[in-house]
């Protein structure tokens, strides 16, 4: 998961300790914080992690326009987890590039698993 640009930006390989921070339990699902490149050449997830924003990488090849990418970073987040696009809701950040996202339908070990295997 590591990204590398020579120093081209802060992302990182999270540790173990900072899954602490990094995800958000609540009743209704996981929540999560997202660092979008929209308009990318290829869609990817995770895509490194910035440790200041406590937030994942991810890149998606549509553009932000209309609810494109949007649409885009919930279809790759549920297929990653291997759940239904319905599970995936973004929380706060429609226009942003950094967002939070609620995940439904997975536990927090589950997500640190896959995320970290």
């Amino acid at each position: 998961m590591k990204k590398s640009n020579a120093g081209q930006d802060n992302h990182t390989e999270p540790s173990v300790k900072d899954y602490k921070d990094i995800f958000q339990e609540t009743p209704e699902g996981i929540i999560i914080t997202i660092e979008v490149s929209a308009g990318s050449k290829k869609s990817l997830f995770p895509d490194g992690y910035n440790p200041w924003r406590k937030a994942f990488g991810i890149a998606v090849k549509a553009p932000p326009v209309e609810g494109k990418a949007n649409k885009a970073i919930m279809e790759l987040i549920a297929g990653y987890f291997h759940l239904p696009v319905h599970a995936v809701t973004i929380l706060s950040g429609q226009t942003s590039s950094v967002k939070k996202v609620r995940i439904h339908g997975i536990s927090r070990q589950q997500i640190i698993d896959l995320i970290s295997g």
